[in-house]
């Protein structure tokens, strides 16, 4: 059964060492109504996770302290997190995302350089697999 909620009702953690993505990203997501958390490095990003209990996470692969993909395995060994959208968002390619998301337990990837209707469409499609919630977006 899928529950439509409204975006506010959502709350995205994005972690990225890059302060630029993060503006642009936060910027993009507040705009479409989405409660938006920040972390800059990957053990701030584990942090905030288990404290904000986030709907959907957006990790950058490669952070100082913790690599995304680390946070992604740790997240997903608790149970927790078993309905928590997680999207790696990376620089690293297509093909290897493709083989190195699953892996690790993230749901989707977007590659960089990306559009962020991209990133958009990812957040709902996981909020839909791992939620049941379908986001709607005026």
């Amino acid at each position: 059964m899928t529950t439509t909620v409204a975006p506010n009702d959502v709350t995205v953690l994005l972690a990225d060492d890059d302060m630029e993505i993060l503006r642009v990203l936060t910027k993009s997501l507040e705009k479409q109504g989405y409660s938006v958390h920040q972390a800059h490095d990957g053990a701030e990003a584990l942090e905030s996770a288990l404290v904000i209990q986030p709907n959907v996470i957006v990790l950058d692969v490669m952070m100082p302290e913790l690599t995304g993909w680390e946070v992604c395995k740790n997240l997903r060994s608790r149970d927790e997190f078993e309905h928590t959208g997680i999207v790696m968002l990376t620089a690293i390619g297509e093909s290897l995302n493709e083989m190195t998301s699953p892996l690790y337990g993230a749901d989707a990837h977007v590659d960089k350089p990306f559009n962020f209707d991209d990133v958009s469409d990812a957040i709902a499609a996981v909020l839909l697999k791992r939620c049941g919630v379908s986001v709607l977006l005026s």
